[in-house]
């Protein structure tokens, strides 16, 4: 049976431009123990981090007729029975868990929008055992990222975000969350891989890794040995459920534009051309460009002098040698602004104004 790619769901049930400012790398693993390179123990760097790790659980109503049913990820499994007995009489919810982390000490947390997008109610656990209620700032499903706040009497403990780009493949990391609603757990692991498109959504770019992550870690953080959060863990590759050490994770250099539009303004506004694309044969080769497939005969590109069969081969100046490269510039665009398409047409270049508009959710580009 061929692996399933799923996100890594909650206990029952990825952005464009970077953000600057990002500290620098670090040369050294600060005050770890090493051998060969590699950490004796990844303690001092749990204790530090830990603490800003939260476990997030999720009702949505359901009506009395509802059944509740076993999460997928449970049946089978030694926590079918607790999840029955800890559940029974309360068959109007589905339940959910999942993971988060806090990023600034006013309660500020971020997590995946399928832990937390369709949550009639939001609990978070602080690692000492607090319950807070938590409300939804704002999500967006094609990156799945979302941010939710909880109001506490005190500072609570919070992490930082590190820089992504600077990570490499064989670099050792941690993963935190709460996997099966079990509560705080950790898992190490190395880089797998970059920049990986699993078919999620136009902006996958995904950082791989294989630190085990299991239902019930998404939301959760992956640190760098600085205690930097480099990324959040998002779905895995599993023939059953559980984690066979393929992971993927939403890197940071994306995360944090999203985290800060949703913070600000509780939503996610991307450019919109209009168009259906795909990528010219040999492209990333040759230099090819991008092929327009089809028109929204109402939208911003037809508008401007788009045609089927054009091929674009940059946005603003920068070179585009895919169709996801493409949709990445142009959403990254604000909407009703002007962007230079170069453009190709029966073998004459010439450059073409486009005032993008609005992405919707579930628009091409």
């Amino acid at each position: 049976m061929k692996p399933s790619i799923r996100a890594a769901l909650t206990a029952t049930a990825l952005v464009l431009s970077g953000c600057s400012n990002f500290p620098a790398r670090a040369e050294s693993v600060g005050s770890f123990r090493t051998v060969g390179g590699a950490p004796m123990s990844f303690a001092p760097l749990v204790k530090r981090v830990v603490p800003a790790v939260v476990n997030i659980s999720v009702s949505e109503g359901r009506s009395p007729t509802d059944v509740a049913a076993i999460p997928p990820e449970l049946r089978g499994t030694p926590f079918e029975r607790q999840f029955r007995e800890r559940f029974r009489g309360r068959r109007e919810q589905v339940l959910g868990a999942g993971s988060g982390f806090i990023i600034d000490p006013s309660g500020l947390i971020v997590t995946n929008n399928h832990v937390v997008g369709r949550a009639d109610r939001i609990t978070v656990a602080l690692a000492d055992g607090t319950e807070l209620p938590a409300r939804l700032i704002g999500s967006d499903d094609l990156t799945d990222i979302a941010v939710i706040r909880v109001s506490s009497p005190t500072p609570l403990p919070f992490v930082k975000w590190g820089d992504s780009r600077a990570v490499e493949v064989g670099d050792w990391i941690l993963a935190a969350g709460n996997p099966f609603g079990l509560g705080s757990s950790v898992t190490a692991g190395i880089i797998s891989a970059r920049g990986r498109d699993i078919g999620a959504g136009p902006f996958d770019d995904f950082i791989q890794i294989d630190a085990p992550i299991n239902p019930g870690n998404s939301g959760g953080p992956t640190f760098n040995l600085d205690g930097e959060v480099i990324a959040v863990n998002t779905a895995i590759v599993s023939p059953t459920g559980g984690s066979v050490g393929i992971g993927f994770a939403v890197p940071s250099e994306i995360a944090i534009r999203i985290v800060a539009d949703l913070r600000d303004k509780g939503r996610i506004d991307r450019g919109w051309l209009g168009v259906s694309v795909q990528d010219a044969p040999g492209a990333r080769v040759a230099n090819n460009g991008v092929v327009i497939a089809g028109i929204d005969r109402t939208g911003p590109a037809a508008k401007a002098g788009l045609r089927p069969g054009d091929i674009v081969l940059a946005v603003n100046g920068d070179h585009v040698d895919s169709a996801r490269g493409l949709i990445r510039a142009v959403a990254a665009a604000q909407p009703g602004s002007a962007v230079k398409l170069s453009v190709r047409r029966s073998g004459q270049s010439f450059e073409l104004p486009v005032t993008v508009g609005r992405r919707l959710q579930e628009a091409p580009s």
